[in-house]
C-alpha cells in the first residue's frame, strides 16, 4: 500500500493559496497603506491672499505633516471656481491631487452656468468638510455711509453711476451683490475680479463703491482703516467686529449665508485613502489651537465627514439652484 503523504514542496502552492485566500481584501489594500510616497498637490479655484487661500494652506500645512508628505497649493482661479474645480476633477484619482473647495461659491456656479465644465457632485469623492466664513459688506471709507441705512440712500442717490466689485462671474459675491440690488430696487456696473486679492486693491483705491467679500480677506484692511464695514451676511455677528450688525438687525430680513469650505478628492479614489484624509482632516479640525488660530482669522472650522459631506452639498445644491432660477441672475 503506497504512503498518503505528499512532500512538503508538492503541498506549497495550495498552502499559499490558502494563505490568499484567508488575507483576501487585506492583500488587495496593501498598496494604499503605502500612501502618501510623495507630494500631494491641492487645487484651489481662487488665487492667493484669499479666503480660500488662507483657509488652504492653514488646514494643509498639518495635514502634510501627519501624513508625511508636503503638500502643494496649487491656485488655479477664475470662472466662479469652475476653472479648478475642472482641472482637480481631471487629475488621476491616486490621492496625489486633491481639491480644497470653496463650496457654495462651486455650487452656485453650477447653476449659473448653462454647461459646466465639473460637478462637484459627479466628478469628485466628498472627503471633509472643514469650516465656514462669513461674507461682509465692505465700502471705501470715502463713502458717506456708516451703516445699511445710509449705503441704501447713497446707492440710490447715484442713479446707477457706480461700480460695485465681486470676487467674479458666478461667486457668492457675485450673487450677494445682484440680490442686494434686486433688493434694494438700484442698478450699478458689476466689475468682476479673479478673487478678493484682485478685487480689493481697487475697492481701497475707490474704483468701486462697495463689494461682499469673506472677513479673512477684508479684516487686515479693516483693521488698517482703509475699509469700512457695513453689515455682515451671516445669521449672527463675527466676535473680530461684535459692532458690525447682521444685514438682518440692520433692517434687510433673510440675507444670511453659510459659505462652507471642504475637502473632495477625484472620482474613484480609493477609500482608503479618502478615509485617512478624513480622519487626520478631523484630527486637525478638532485642535483647540488650530480652532483659535482660525478664529482670530474670521474662520469658523467645522468638521463633517465624508458621508455628511455629501448632504450638505446636495443640499446646497438644490438651495442654490432655487435661488439663482427665481431671481433669475445670468452670468455677466
Amino acid at each position: 500500500m503506497k504512503s498518503l503523504k505528499r512532500p512538503f514542496f508538492s503541498l506549497f502552492p495550495l498552502l499559499l493559496g490558502s494563505i490568499y485566500a484567508l488575507l483576501g481584501t487585506s492583500a488587495l489594500a496593501a498598496p494604499d497603506t503605502d500612501w502618501p510616497k510623495k507630494p500631494i498637490v491641492a487645487v484651489l479655484s481662487f488665487p492667493a491672499g484669499g479666503s480660500t487661500d488662507v483657509f488652504a494652506r492653514a488646514v494643509m500645512a498639518p495635514l502634510g505633516e501627519a501624513l508625511g508628505q508636503s503638500i502643494v497649493i496649487e491656485n488655479k482661479p477664475g470662472a466662479g471656481g469652475m476653472i479648478g474645480l475642472q482641472a482637480a476633477a481631471k487629475a488621476a484619482p491616486d490621492g496625489y491631487t486633491i481639491h480644497f473647495s470653496a463650496m457654495t461659491n462651486q455650487t452656485i456656479s453650477q447653476a449659473l452656468f448653462k454647461n459646466p465644465p465639473a460637478d462637484l457632485r459627479k466628478d469628485f469623492e466628498p472627503v471633509a468638510l472643514v469650516g465656514t466664513i462669513p461674507h461682509l459688506i465692505v465700502i471705501n471709507p470715502s463713502v458717506p455711509a456708516k451703516n445699511l441705512p445710509e449705503l441704501i440712500a447713497f446707492i440710490k442717490s447715484k442713479k446707477g453711476d457706480f461700480n460695485y466689485a465681486s470676487q467674479g462671474n458666478g461667486s457668492l459675491s457675485h450673487l450677494e451683490s445682484t440680490l442686494f440690488m434686486q433688493r434694494i430696487g438700484a442698478t450699478g456696473t458689476h466689475i468682476p475680479y479673479k478673487g478678493s486679492s484682485f478685487a480689493l486693491p481697487d475697492l481701497i483705491a475707490g474704483n468701486t463703491l462697495m463689494m461682499f467679500d469673506s472677513v479673512t480677506a477684508s479684516l487686515p484692511h479693516i483693521q488698517s482703516g482703509k475699509l469700512r464695514p457695513i453689515a455682515i451676511a451671516a445669521a449672527e455677528r463675527s466676535p473680530l467686529m461684535p459692532n458690525v450688525p447682521t444685514l438682518g438687525q440692520d433692517g434687510m430680513k433673510q440675507f444670511d449665508v453659510e459659505n462652507f469650505y471642504a475637502v473632495f478628492a477625484p472620482k474613484a479614489t480609493p477609500p482608503a485613502i479618502v478615509a485617512k484624509l478624513e480622519r487626520e482632516i478631523r484630527k486637525i479640525l478638532t485642535n483647540p489651537d488650530f480652532k483659535a488660530r482660525m478664529a482670530a482669522q474670521g474662520i469658523h472650522p467645522q468638521f463633517a465627514n465624508s458621508q455628511k459631506l455629501a448632504e450638505i452639498s446636495a443640499e446646497e445644491h438644490a438651495k442654490w439652484e432655487k435661488v439663482v432660477k427665481s431671481a433669475n441672475i445670468k452670468v455677466d
